[in-house]
């Protein structure tokens, strides 16, 4: 690397903040995604998704209420887009649910009155079990231009759904990702019988990248571009490993792909129809004290020429338990179009999702749960050039992040430690505004 840092980023942020209520504390271990924070209307609305299904839509330097809502599963994730001439541009949010429905449903971003309701369950079924982990689930949303230039409404959403069964030994994904028109009217589906984990538009809105990090039947490829008009399937990629693991995170950057590898924990930059630029270790399997200890590779992000990866906690091959650490787990590294490396840094806690504005990169940061050191609690953040950047410390954890316009905003989560005890934090909105 050209430049290391294990410090703490120098610059701090004033916050605003307000609570949102009671949620069962995080334990020792990381938990689900239960939360959801997104930045619309060029960085002067504010919304929160909570696990009770409650959307909250904010004034981003007042924080006062615009309008709340109750969607019908877990809100897990948000996103929104600009509807379009035949709507005079009005801003639409759409909220992803985690629950028996697996609802994808837009809301008017003036009012909060509800545009559309799409059920994914329909398409991938209902929960077998009544657990949190076999619930339907819209793990991701992407938005962007339609590509049919005599199409009224020119936005188009896309969105990955997928559910888990198990009996006995037999374990089983199905999935569909879906593009739906401003209307919530359905273009294309794509099914398959594999866990997609991430979607990424690339700039022109052509082309929609598909992570998949469980590929446990007969689709067996990590990485999926399809043509955003139809639908048709363009191009595969996988890292070629043993095991279900494939993929973590996928970026578009111009005509190029960065890609995180769980299959074997490398970062990788492809080039059009999946060839391979470079690809770099990341937290590969690692010899400390006897153990072989690997990390996984979670988050990717590409922008103009640059692209930075961000690691995970330390795992031992054949184990899940170990007293040690990978020397790279949970870090941001950063790399130039060449594959030769600018910095990397420490992010410290388990990074849920990555944010990212341009340049800027969010890290919302939780516990590290082999250390339990409440200072891992933190929202950090970096220039992708240069590193450079800044922190502010949270009590609870950081389990979610947006950046938008000079806006950005975190979901902080109480945390009680196994160990001693003792509840930290709250369930609060923090908003700050960069310079």
């Amino acid at each position: 690397m050209a430049e290391t840092a294990d410090t703490e980023p120098g610059r701090s942020l004033a916050c605003r903040s307000i609570p949102l209520g009671e949620i069962e504390p995080a334990r020792s271990r990381h938990m689900w995604t239960r939360s959801a924070v997104h930045v619309a209307a060029d960085g002067d609305l504010v919304v929160t998704g909570e696990w009770d299904g409650t959307v909250t839509a904010r004034d981003a330097d007042s924080l006062e209420e615009r309008w709340t809502i109750d969607h019908p599963d877990h809100a897990v994730g948000i996103a929104s887009f600009e509807a379009g001439a035949s709507d005079d541009g009005e801003e639409t949010v759409v909220v992803a649910g985690r629950g028996d429905s697996g609802a994808v449903a837009a809301y008017d971003a003036a009012t909060g009155d509800r545009r559309w309701r799409y059920d994914t369950a329909d398409d991938i079924g209902t929960a077998v079990t009544d657990t949190v982990f076999n619930l339907p689930y819209v793990v991701a949303l992407e938005t962007g231009t339609d590509t049919d230039t005599d199409a009224d409404d020119t936005a188009r959403l896309y969105a990955a759904a997928r559910r888990y069964e198990r009996d006995g030994e037999t374990r089983r994904w199905d999935s569909t990702v879906y593009a739906f028109d401003a209307d919530g009217s359905v273009r294309w589906t794509y099914e398959t019988d594999a866990s997609p984990i991430a979607l990424d538009l690339d700039a022109d809105g052509e082309r929609l990248a598909i992570g998949y990090n469980r590929c446990l039947g007969d689709h067996d490829t990590g990485l999926v571009v399809l043509e955003t008009e139809s639908g048709n399937l363009e191009w595969t990629w996988d890292p070629g490993t043993e095991g279900d693991r494939r993929v973590g995170d996928a970026s578009f950057d111009g005509d190029s792909i960065a890609v995180s590898s769980h299959g074997d924990k490398r970062g990788y930059l492809l080039g059009p129809g999946g060839a391979e630029r470079w690809c770099v270790d990341l937290a590969v399997g690692t010899d400390v004290d006897g153990e072989r200890l690997y990390a996984y590779p979670n988050h990717a992000y590409a922008n103009d020429g640059r692209v930075a990866f961000v690691t995970g906690n330390t795992y031992a091959v054949g184990s899940r338990e170990t007293e040690n650490r990978h020397p790279n787990e949970h870090r941001v590294a950063a790399f130039d179009a060449d594959g030769d490396g600018l910095w990397d840094d420490a992010v410290r806690g388990f990074v849920h999702g990555l944010a990212a504005d341009g340049d800027r990169l969010v890290a919302p940061c939780a516990q590290n749960f082999r250390v339990r050191d409440p200072d891992t609690h933190a929202l950090r953040w970096f220039d992708l050039e240069s590193g450079a950047g800044g922190v502010v410390r949270f009590d609870g954890i950081a389990t979610a992040a947006a950046v938008e316009g000079g806006t950005v905003a975190a979901i902080e989560e109480p945390v009680a430690y196994h160990d001693d005890g003792e509840t930290r934090g709250e369930y609060a909105l923090r908003v700050g505004s960069f310079e």
